[in-house]
């Protein structure tokens, strides 16, 4: 229930009140916040055990849990820990109830509150887990999860990978979503609230968004292109007669009786390679090629596509979603239901699920469970601690975060039998086994494998076109900002930046991102936070996961990744080991913003090293908590 302000309570921040009528004894405003004289001021709040009215309660007494009062914290004035008596203001109290309200330091408080008045909030809770669904549920669900399951023992991967999701994937995902609903802040500002020294890690989750929009907004202007190319009677990546064609070309669902050999190329391939994105005018990554007017321009509206998407915030992205999100699980059941009734179809799901136990004694098969949940969910790119920093201050964020990661991984598994009822098709068209047909890995397995099945459907055109809408709407849901390689050479760039830009940099910043939480800002501070949100604390469970199983999960995957790092291949171009170099440098470049920071903070800083330390750990800014119509401070 909203508290309102009477005629006895504390004055509104936002009151008339000229500071000429400012009097001994008596509240002034000041720098349109609200002062209270030294001489008369009241501290009645001296514990956490003050009953208040409390918001939902209905007019019943409430307490307020240990960690808040309506008093000011220990906020800086400077910004580095020492309080500067001319630029600050004495907390407001009233005489008749223990209600204050929180009062900040000068022109950098009042800016603190008109953010926080102003920020926005989702029209309606829907739009808010239809957007962490959007988000989470993207290209990666279609095409690396059934890969990822076939080639690690099929069924039997189930079993790591909910492992890994129940004790690290899940308790990350609900961390995030709670920081940025407690502190409404985003990726960069939130540390001077928690941990000023770990700053450095909101521009490293900045840069690693640049890079993965970098390669995965090129893949979305691929979707567009072959969005466009479907609007035909005959998809023209169903015959060997084109421009781009070569001898090799083989169409075997054709009419004719042609036989498959070993040097056989489909026509879907060479539409892919050849005319899409002419590899073969580029010799590798020392060669790229000059630009592709056709993928510039596909890239072009995507950009304009993504910008009025979001050009309103949360007001315009919560209604865009309705579509984004849910029209690919429509695509995905037709989808289905067509792959079930294909020849050989079972042979494909049989492959998929038919579980190889001696799998589960390979190290290489947990770690690519851990990666999978980790990169399929999503922390440490930013994105959850600002979509839930636009929540309300008392949503059940646990509940969101059950609900959204279960609908992911199930959307991942589903994905896989979407995949594989069309592989089990094409191997029994081709007379070959389903493992042969299935070595195509990542974007691949969707622009070729899978748009070759659908060319040689019945009502392929219609199939065409919705399959490749469903991959802009996924992509479209995931996308962060905007970059493009529309250059022939540019899949080997996409490539290189898929491997190494993105995948250890984010696993060590949202390590680093739990330590900072668990054990510098305290995991009975955080815990506090979400009891003050939802009314209750995590359990032991959260407790035992964040502090300990959740860190240990993202070291050990990290450690697995550097020690065995993946031989880089596409299509018949293999990487040299110089690449390899290029793209460790690249994914450094991100994290290396954490340490550059830590040591200017420690630079900057006044004082002894023990005083600078103890500074720089210790939150700089107090996170105001709508409390009715009155911001309270945590303390």
């Amino acid at each position: 229930m909203e508290k309102k302000a009477t005629s006895n309570e504390t004055e509104p921040l936002t009151s008339k009140k000229d500071v000429s009528d400012c009097k001994e004894g008596e509240d002034c405003k000041e720098n349109g916040l609200l002062v209270r004289n030294p001489k008369s001021a009241l501290r009645l709040v001296e514990d956490g055990n003050k009953v208040h009215p409390g918001q939902g309660d209905k007019g019943e007494a409430a307490q307020i849990s240990n960690g808040y009062s309506g008093v000011q914290s220990s906020v800086p004035c400077n910004g580095m820990g020492e309080v500067e008596d001319a630029q600050c203001t004495a907390p407001a109290a009233t005489t008749t109830t223990t209600t204050t309200t929180s009062t900040t330091c000068g022109a950098e408080g009042q800016q603190q509150l008109m953010e926080l008045e102003d920020r926005e909030t989702w029209s309606k809770k829907i739009d808010f887990l239809l957007s962490v669904i959007g988000y989470a549920v993207d290209l990666g669900n279609v095409w690396r999860f059934p890969y990822i399951c076939y080639q690690n023992g099929g069924g039997a991967f189930l079993i790591p990978y909910t492992i890994m999701a129940i004790f690290g994937g899940i308790p990350l995902f609900y961390m995030e979503l709670a920081l940025g609903q407690y502190h409404r802040n985003g990726c960069i500002s939130i540390w001077r609230k928690i941990c000023p020294i770990f700053k450095g890690i909101g521009f490293a989750i900045c840069i690693i968004d640049l890079y993965v929009a970098s390669y995965y907004n090129t893949i979305m202007a691929w979707a567009f292109y072959y969005l466009v190319s479907s609007f035909t009677a005959e998809l023209p990546w169903t015959s060997c007669t084109n421009a781009w064609n070569t001898g090799n070309c083989t169409n075997y669902f054709s009419k004719d009786n042609v036989s498959w050999s070993l040097y056989s190329i489909s026509p879907a391939e060479e539409f892919y390679t050849r005319h899409v994105l002419q590899v073969h005018r580029s010799d590798g990554l020392d060669d790229l090629g000059g630009i592709s007017w056709q993928l510039t321009l596909c890239l072009l509206l995507i950009f304009t596509i993504v910008y009025f998407s979001i050009w309103k915030g949360v007001k315009t992205s919560g209604k865009v979603v309705w579509v984004t999100a849910t029209f690919p699980y429509i695509i995905l059941f037709i989808l289905l239901v067509r792959g079930a009734t294909l020849p050989g179809a079972w042979r494909g799901v049989l492959y998929y699920v038919k579980p190889d136990w001696q799998k589960l004694l390979a190290t290489e098969v947990w770690v690519d469970a851990a990666a999978q949940i980790f990169f399929s969910l999503g922390p440490g790119f930013g994105v959850l601690l600002a979509y839930a920093s636009y929540n309300k201050f008392h949503n059940n964020c646990y509940q969101d975060a059950l609900v959204t990661s279960t609908v992911n991984c199930v959307t991942s598994f589903v994905s896989g039998f979407v995949i594989f009822t069309v592989l089990g098709y094409m191997a029994e068209m081709r007379n070959e086994d389903v493992s042969e047909v299935a070595k195509d890995t990542g974007p691949s397995l969707l622009f070729i494998t899978y748009a070759e099945a659908i060319a040689n459907m019945p009502a392929s055109t219609f199939f065409a076109i919705i399959f490749f809408l469903m991959l802009l709407t996924l992509g479209l849901d995931s996308t962060v900002t905007l970059r493009d390689f529309p250059n022939w050479g540019g899949a080997y760039v996409v490539k290189l930046f898929e491997e190494y830009a993105t995948g250890p940099a984010v696993l060590t910043v949202v390590f680093l991102e739990a330590v900072a939480v668990a054990w510098f800002y305290g995991i009975t501070q955080f815990c506090n936070d979400v009891k003050e949100m939802l009314g209750f604390t995590p359990g032991w469970y959260w407790r035992v996961c964040w502090v300990a199983i959740s860190p240990i999960f993202l070291l050990f995957v990290t450690c697995s990744f550097l020690s065995n790092p993946p031989e880089l291949r596409l299509f018949d171009y293999n990487y040299p080991y110089w690449t390899t170099v290029v793209g460790y440098c690249i994914g450094t470049s991100s994290i290396i913003c954490i340490p550059i920071y830590m040591a200017y903070r420690l630079i900057v800083t006044p004082g002894t090293l023990k005083e600078r330390i103890l500074k720089s750990i210790t939150p700089e800014t107090a996170t105001e908590i709508p409390f009715g119509d009155i911001r309270m401070n945590a303390v």
